[in-house]
């Protein structure tokens, strides 16, 4: 096994620190040592690096209550980057940008008019909301398959749409911008602070003006290799096409048990070939049906497949593709500027 050189090993008690910071907030020395394991001298030379390169500050203190001298908070210097997720719908596009932290500095709202320039429309929201703000990294959430490695985007039934939408918006902005599938990025926030927590298999099958579904096996999305994984919506079922049969116009009206009978038919294609674990239903249909709905799918999948699945409600309302994209360029900023947590294997 190949063990870390200095470098490398202070790069990886950096990020651990920085990481600990983020997730804490403000801590002294002392806490420091305690949470990583570090040595005294180890993490004093970590901090006076850490301050040095600006990514950490003097929060405060603690320690009044007692005698003796105090000891000194140490906090992230959250205005060192920030990022913008956008969550662009048929209809409208929505921004919000964020500190390095993940606090709010700004967010906007526009609806689209009926030949947008997409990209300049996007750019333009982009720019109200960051203020002036310069911005490390964009993520956009958007309906139709995103090619791994071409980055073009399938037609998203929205006006205006181009497949090079990724980068047109590039030539707009010094961010780096990342156009990625709606459905994918509400997996993101649910796995990261939603009904997804603590499972690192899931599947999210997404009931809303669109239909698809997510997947997320060893706590990574699978696109597939062209984009395509989680299409379910292109399924037939008694003739039709799932995503018709989960249109909001024709699904909307059911009562529980009718609409589990057609939820089911999705859910099972996932269940059958991944064996997720877990299956989450989110979108206006799939969130809105609530546990009810989700206890009735368990039902007809258990009658069906020996393979034991949870099903539950997403917990993330409309704002779970936006959650999802400012998260995903949060990770894309915090390992530009922290450094990319380091392996020694």
């Amino acid at each position: 096994m190949k063990t870390a050189d200095p470098t490398m090993a202070r790069a990886i008690n950096d990020r651990l620190a920085l990481d600990l910071l983020l997730e804490r907030g403000p801590l002294t020395a002392p806490q420091l040592r305690a949470l990583t394991g570090l040595s005294r001298p180890t993490v004093s030379d970590l901090v006076e690096r850490l301050r040095a390169d600006g990514l950490i500050e003097v929060a405060g203190e603690t320690g009044a209550d007692r005698r003796g001298p105090n000891a000194r908070l140490y906090g992230l210097v959250a205005g060192r980057a920030h990022v913008a997720g956008v969550d662009l719908r048929r209809d409208a596009v929505h921004v919000t940008v964020a500190d390095l932290a993940g606090e709010p500095a700004g967010s906007v709202s526009r609806p689209l008019p009926d030949a947008p320039d997409l990209p300049a429309v996007i750019a333009a929201a982009v720019a109200e909301a960051a203020g002036g703000i310069d911005l490390h990294a964009l993520v956009v959430g958007t309906p139709g398959l995103i090619h791994p490695g071409t980055g073009l985007v399938t037609d998203g039934a929205m006006p205006g749409w181009r497949p090079d939408l990724g980068p047109a918006l590039q030539e707009r902005t010094a961010a780096r911008v990342v156009v990625e599938n709606e459905v994918n990025l509400a997996a993101v926030a649910e796995h990261r602070d939603g009904a997804a927590v603590g499972h690192d298999d899931f599947a999210l099958l997404w009931l809303d003006d669109g239909v698809g579904a997510a997947i997320v096996l060893d706590g990574r999305l699978r696109r597939g290799a062209s984009g395509g994984a989680g299409e379910v919506g292109l399924l037939r079922v008694g003739g039709r096409a799932f995503c018709d049969l989960m249109d909001v116009a024709s699904a909307g009206h059911l009562d529980a048990e009718a609409l589990a009978d057609r939820v089911v038919e999705g859910a099972f294609a996932l269940v059958a070939v991944l064996d997720p674990g877990l299956v989450l239903l989110g979108g206006v249909l799939g969130r809105g049906g609530g546990d009810r709905l989700a206890g009735l799918v368990a039902e007809r999948l258990a009658a069906r497949t020996p393979a034991a699945t949870l099903v539950r409600p997403a917990v993330h309302e409309a704002g779970a593709v936006l959650r999802g994209a400012v998260l995903t360029a949060l990770d894309l900023a915090r390992d530009d500027v922290f450094g990319r947590p380091a392996a020694t294997g």
